[in-house]
């Protein structure tokens, strides 16, 4: 009987646990802002001028503020529609209400921690995508005052995820350090989207398997996998690492 229970604790704790409690260790030693307004929020300077005939679809990721840094990253979209010049940014936050538009620079830091760019593509394929992107975040569910909740969603990465998930081609994915990407936005705990098989018992523990994302487990918010095509594991804290 003990064996029944000690084998399952000591896996959670080398696979989830004790990744995650490195890097918080490593976290801790960074300087960081003291409070949400010291925090800078400027352009990073990833994105070039916008051109006007151009069309892109970006999806960025950068650390969130404080100790939750150390687990947990902000996801948000951007377009460029043909014909304008100018990026539109898409994220949520938790207060007010949830979904904003062009709150934040399009490439701006995130409580001062750089951005990243997680997927991107342009040109007509870019063109195609964003009406059914925009569609879909205005069906998003979780939109109103008080639908925001930090842990397990829906938060700001639930949103980006739901989208990818909403909108056929667009073949995005969140980091996996994206807490709150695995919350059932339509409360379904059995999905296959794009190949994709998601399983997940209320954002809590789950798994999700396919092609493009490799294998994942989800445990309170924190994954560990790999991806065999992109040559990466998933540590928890850390999120993807590149071999």
């Amino acid at each position: 009987m003990r064996r029944i229970v000690f084998y399952p604790i000591c896996f959670l704790f080398v696979i989830f646990l004790l990744p995650a409690l490195v890097h918080l260790l490593l976290w801790a030693q960074k300087d960081g802002p003291k409070n949400w307004h010291s925090a800078d929020w400027s352009s990073a300077g990833i994105l070039e001028r916008p051109k006007l005939d151009d069309a892109r679809v970006i999806v960025f990721a950068a650390r969130t503020g404080g100790l939750k840094g150390a687990f947990a990253t902000h996801s948000w979209i951007v377009l460029k529609k043909p014909g304008e010049a100018r990026y539109d940014r898409y994220d949520v936050v938790g207060w007010g209400k949830p979904v904003r538009k062009n709150a934040y620079d399009a490439d701006g830091r995130w409580y001062s921690n750089e951005p990243k760019i997680q997927f991107e593509v342009s040109g007509p394929r870019a063109a195609s995508l964003i009406p059914r992107i925009e569609g879909a975040i205005r069906r998003y569910r979780w939109s109103d005052y008080g639908d925001y909740s930090l842990w397990p969603g829906p938060n700001s990465n639930t949103f980006v995820a739901s989208i990818i998930r909403a909108v056929p081609g667009f073949n995005a994915q969140t980091p996996s350090s994206a807490v709150g990407r695995d919350y059932p936005e339509d409360g379904r705990w059995f999905r296959i989207v794009n190949g994709n098989l998601y399983a997940t018992l209320g954002g809590y523990i789950g798994f999700n398997v396919g092609k493009s994302i490799g294998f994942e487990m989800n445990f309170l918010g924190l994954v560990a996998g790999f991806n065999h095509a992109r040559r990466e594991i998933k540590l928890p804290g850390f999120g993807n690492i590149d071999l």
